[in-house]
């Protein structure tokens, strides 16, 4: 038998961007591109121990005021990606940020799952529009409305 050997290179870090994520502001501001889209469209923003971005990345693009998500899609690349911790954010093409009773439900799925997957979901950050009275984003987190721990 004739055997070969091959040499495979794998990095053993992973360069981040550096793009510090520390606040809703950060989310909106790196996702900005959202406001607009007249369709809902969800993203997983994937960030190391220092909550710095890795990668953003697209999970699922739904009709004007839906999108269909499921945990498997949300911390399928965090984890190749090798993630400690995710954002999950959409827009609402309304431009009003009030999350309906889905936005929990699923926000809340996914606090559970990336509890056993031991990812920590930080935050889900709705994007809308600004208004006189309205930044044009909302935290969940900032809200109460799910227990991110």
């Amino acid at each position: 038998m004739n055997y070969q050997a091959a040499m495979i290179q794998l990095p053993l870090v992973r360069e981040c961007k550096k793009e510090p994520v520390r606040n809703p502001g950060d989310v909106a501001r790196l996702c900005s591109d959202l406001r607009d889209l007249a369709q809902e469209s969800f993203h997983v923003l994937a960030l190391n121990t220092k909550h710095n971005l890795i990668n953003r990345y697209l999970v699922s693009v739904g009709i004007a005021d839906a999108s269909l998500v499921h945990s498997r899609e949300v911390f399928r690349q965090a984890i190749i990606e090798n993630a400690t911790a995710i954002i999950v954010t959409h827009n609402h093409p309304s431009g009003d940020t009030t999350p309906s009773a889905e936005d929990v439900r699923i926000t809340k799925a996914l606090i559970s799952a990336g509890a056993i997957l031991d990812i920590k979901v930080a935050d889900h950050v709705i994007i809308g529009r600004p208004t006189e009275t309205t930044p044009g984003f909302l935290s969940m987190r900032e809200t109460g409305l799910c227990d991110f721990g």
